[in-house]
């Protein structure tokens, strides 16, 4: 279910969780002072990045969300290696797309124009460069549009991977389509449903599917793409389709769970395709929320659960990065923006090596002393 930060806390979630804690009210976040434009960490790779856009329709299922729709329309990022160093560089999204975020959201200490103009370091339309790449699936948490895991999407490829960040349709604040339509939100109050995460895990999953069967077709630069080494990476909800989608599609080899809730049902016989889980404290055995209790007995395969200490739902996402531009401040005890970036880069980086490069990764086997936040569970985490 979505989990609004409270406004006392000072940090604005610029999306919902789509985690077990009971939905508190909506209320404005106070005003304070911006500092300004902000300018996300440059990416950590060798190579420089690309970014384009396209637009999908399945006209094989209807919309999930809007009954007048007879057809499913997807907006998909995609971030590439490109030897291109000049050129414009993307926008992070558009003023009506931070508008109607800032708006959802109840932030009005800042400028509802601010977001568009956030600095990235991609380059728009740049031609890809490179062969054979692995494939890295994104998918955000609920109302957020997968703008927010840019500084994740840019840092995989500049170190040599094809990201795909789907948006789906009318589960977040704004998604603009090629002809200026801009969907709202049409999902964003059905959180309490009954059933509401497993269905939407579940349609993001069928999403997923519909991008890699047309991505091939529609993406001119595909001729990069392995399709033979495909994994997923979400927060919330996202990481939820991650589990859910590889659950129903073999392509899938490999997947990554940011802080999510989990509703897919796994065989009994068991699951052998590598998964990690990277949480927030919540989800120490024991805590808040007991789906990767759960899950974890039924992954029969490579697997880690990690969590990060300090870390809260929107640490794994943009949204720290961002307070400072939005004139808010992040909660006491909460990771550092700069450092929880690093972390989340880090790990997920090397999960993917190991698993689409084949490059054993010794981070993953024990804790480090560089990455001290870091606890492996579920044998000693939460227990310190």
């Amino acid at each position: 279910m979505r989990q609004i930060l409270a406004a006392a806390a000072g940090l604005v979630v610029l999306a919902a969780s789509g985690c077990s804690a009971p939905t508190p009210p909506r209320s404005a976040v106070p005003p304070a002072t911006p500092t300004g434009p902000a300018t996300l960490p440059a990416p950590t790779g060798a190579h420089p990045v690309g970014t384009t856009a396209l637009y999908l329709k399945d006209t094989s299922r209807p919309d999930p969300w809007n009954l007048d729709a007879d057809a499913r329309e997807l907006k998909v990022t995609l971030w590439y290696p490109t030897e291109q160093r000049d050129g414009q560089r993307a926008p992070y999204m558009t003023p009506k797309e931070s508008e109607l975020l800032l708006k959802g959201t109840g932030i009005t200490g800042a400028p509802y124009d601010t977001l568009s103009k956030t600095r990235t370091d991609a380059i728009k339309d740049a031609e890809p460069a490179g062969r054979k790449l692995p494939l890295v699936v994104l998918s955000p948490g609920f109302t957020r549009p997968v703008s927010t895991l840019t500084s994740l999407a840019e840092d995989l490829a500049g170190r040599g991977y094809v990201v795909a960040g789907i948006d789906h349709t009318y589960e977040s604040y704004a998604t603009t389509f090629p002809d200026g339509r801009v969907a709202e939100c049409l999902a964003c109050d059905s959180d309490t449903d009954p059933g509401f995460g497993t269905g939407t895990a579940q349609g993001r999953a069928a999403d997923v599917s519909f991008v890699l069967d047309r991505l091939p077709s529609k993406w001119d630069g595909s001729g990069v793409i392995d399709r033979s080494r495909i994994a997923m990476v979400g927060q919330s909800i996202g990481g939820a389709a991650a589990l859910a989608t590889m659950v129903q599609d073999p392509r899938v080899r490999a997947g990554i769970d940011l802080d999510g809730t989990t509703y897919a049902r796994i065989p009994k016989s068991g699951f052998s395709r590598p998964f990690l889980f990277i949480g927030s404290p919540q989800h120490v055995p024991g805590g808040n929320d007991n789906s990767w209790d759960r899950d974890w007995k039924l992954l029969t395969g490579w697997k880690r659960w990690l969590v990060l200490s300090g870390a809260d739902h929107q640490t794994f996402t943009d949204v720290a990065l961002l307070a400072g531009a939005l004139g808010v401040t992040p909660p006491y005890g909460v990771l550092p923006a700069a450092r929880a970036t690093e972390i989340t880069r880090t790990y997920v980086a090397a999960f993917l090596d190991q698993h689409l490069k084949s490059r054993r990764q010794p981070l993953l086997d024990k804790p480090s002393s560089r990455y001290p936040e870091v606890e492996f569970c579920p044998a000693s985490c939460g227990r310190s």
